[in-house]
């Protein structure tokens, strides 16, 4: 297996675009906006819920997505960090994010969440491809 190593300033540039396609995520939470979320998954996308629900393909992640968003965040917010990424080609990713769910007065509700996502770059554009969201248990 040949592994190639992208240089520094690429790494960098790739860095923000996929931060970009996380800020997207929150985004689409934070507004209820399941096409929109729906739309970062890659057509063949797995994705594991923070319930445990195993969820194949993007048209089994919009159904899903389509009965548990809207009004999700009536009373609440998320917030998305990027924690660490690694690239195991320059074209996938494994993202750790960090995730916490808010009240709209500014208080965490519950755990936070540590999803973490693996993405590949695809005619220049990167997608979420296999997805685990995790809560953090008090240890």
């Amino acid at each position: 297996m040949e592994t190639t190593v992208t240089d520094q300033q690429t790494q960098e540039a790739e860095i923000v675009a996929i931060k970009q396609v996380i800020a997207t995520l929150e985004h689409s939470q934070q507004n209820e906006l399941p096409e929109e979320f729906v739309g970062l998954f890659r057509a063949d996308a797995i994705w594991t819920t923070g319930g445990g629900k195993r969820l194949t393909g993007r048209d089994e992640i919009s159904s899903f997505t389509h009965q548990v968003l809207p009004g999700a965040m009536k009373d609440s917010t998320a917030t998305y960090e990027v924690v660490n990424v690694l690239f195991i080609r320059p074209d996938v990713v494994a993202v750790k994010v960090h995730a916490q769910y808010w009240t709209l007065e500014g208080e965490p509700i519950g755990n936070p969440g540590t999803p973490l996502y693996v993405m590949a770059k695809e005619d220049g554009q990167w997608l979420l491809v296999a997805c685990q969201n995790t809560e953090v248990l008090d240890q």
